[in-house]
């Protein structure tokens, strides 16, 4: 046993202070494959992957002031999917743990991850490597020159980024967040339902186009029509505000494997006669100003100064906990709806003939969509705590009637 350890970043504490039974801070990413799991080769390749990823092969402890993670001998073991999506990672139960699991379904491979470790563009590549290590051992001959996606160090990959980069840059004074419309009527039992949506990412990106809008701005109006035409009318007043993680690394130089984003919120109060070409190059606007860099350098510098505050650090963990645990909840009060872009996936050249599609989910509070493509394939993937399926029925009629080919797949609940 290594007796390395670090304390857990900024962005992690607030998931591990507001993890819960239905939303346990889970975020799932998986690869499907042209050919059957072999579940031998499987853990053969995970057991290898894990040693060049050493940061990820720890197991989380709480201190008086701080949670923080230790490294570990244990060796990850790959299982046949027996569990929903997303199911809880960090629980007395799996005390001293790691806080990862990796399962397989026919020819699909499931990488499950407790957030405070990384975020989802730390868990793609640390998925990709085990699909690369994986092929190479069922294609010894074809895979001799495929790169490793995991080309950082491992001190650039372990480093805190927030900390490395906060400035302390003073952010302007912003309007008060209005009360927004929350999606409401839950699953019992604190279920989650889990919804697979595929587009084609031509068809959504001339659309897109069309509207002279990014993609994401796109999809992101389309939420907003979906979600207005479910309001009830008394609350129809209320802004509708759709929150979107941003990858810090696409602003800093940065190559951490840990968790380093931020999230931005577009919100914007509809009418009876908006459509998606009134909405979307309003939403797209909005969006664009958020993402000016300057702004995000001074969020990013906002949500780190905290940590920057002398007199924070010695206050009990249980404390500090509790009072995230409040503003948190505070914070959601503004959020209608989360859509996570994690873009294309791109692999090496080599691996491509035995790739099928890739996929991404988040737990969740009420909704929360990832969207990522392979090739033309372009999968949203929702889960969702509402008893209620009419978002998402909107959402993906509205898609057909756009002139979209839609595939739509859905996970079992009870009502």
């Amino acid at each position: 046993m290594s007796d390395s350890w670090y304390k857990v970043d900024n962005v992690a504490k607030v998931f591990l202070a507001t993890a819960s039974q239905r939303d346990p801070r889970v975020f799932r990413i998986s690869c499907t494959l042209n050919e059957e799991i072999d579940p031998d080769t499987l853990n053969e390749a995970l057991r290898s992957t894990a040693q060049e990823w050493p940061q990820f092969q720890v197991t989380l402890h709480r201190g008086l002031f701080w949670h923080y993670f230790e490294s570990t001998d244990q060796l990850p073991t790959a299982q046949p999917e027996t569990k929903a999506p997303c199911a809880p990672l960090y629980t007395p139960e799996r005390r001293n743990k790691l806080i990862y699991r990796v399962t397989y379904f026919g020819a699909r491979i499931n990488l499950e991850m407790f957030h405070a470790i990384t975020d989802g563009n730390g868990g793609l590549l640390y998925l990709k490597s085990i699909v690369r290590n994986y092929l190479a051992l069922r294609h010894p001959g074809e895979m001799e020159n495929v790169p490793s996606p995991n080309s950082a160090s491992a001190g650039d990959m372990a480093q805190d980024s927030f900390r490395n980069f906060y400035e302390g840059t003073k952010r302007k004074k912003t309007a008060k967040k209005p009360k927004v419309y929350r999606p409401h009527g839950f699953l019992p039992y604190s279920q989650l339902q889990f919804f697979e949506g595929h587009l084609s990412s031509k068809q959504v990106l001339e659309r897109s186009h069309a509207l002279g809008v990014s993609m994401t701005s796109y999809l992101g109006a389309s939420f907003m029509l979906a979600i207005y035409h479910d309001m009830p009318a008394l609350e129809r007043k209320k802004p509708i505000c759709i929150s979107l993680p941003v990858n810090l690394r696409n602003y800093y130089p940065s190559e951490t494997a840990r968790n380093f984003f931020n999230s931005v919120c577009i919100a914007h109060t509809l009418t009876p006669e908006d459509t998606l070409e009134t909405v979307a190059p309003v939403f797209d606007a909005k969006l664009k100003e958020v993402l000016k860099p300057e702004n995000i350098r001074a969020q990013m510098d906002a949500y780190e100064k905290l940590e920057h505050i002398p007199g924070i650090r010695p206050v009990p963990l249980v404390i500090k906990n509790a009072a995230v645990k409040f503003f948190t909840k505070l914070e959601d009060r503004h959020v209608s709806a989360v859509v996570s872009n994690m873009g294309r996936v791109s692999i090496p050249e080599g691996m491509k003939p035995y790739i099928h599609d890739f996929a991404a989910f988040s737990s969740c509070k009420t909704l929360f969509t990832v969207v990522c493509s392979y090739g033309d394939d372009l999968v949203l993937g929702t889960a969702s705590a509402l008893r209620s399926t009419a978002i998402l029925q909107r959402l993906y009629r509205e898609f057909a009637k756009d002139g979209l080919d839609v595939t739509l797949y859905a996970t079992e609940v009870e009502r």
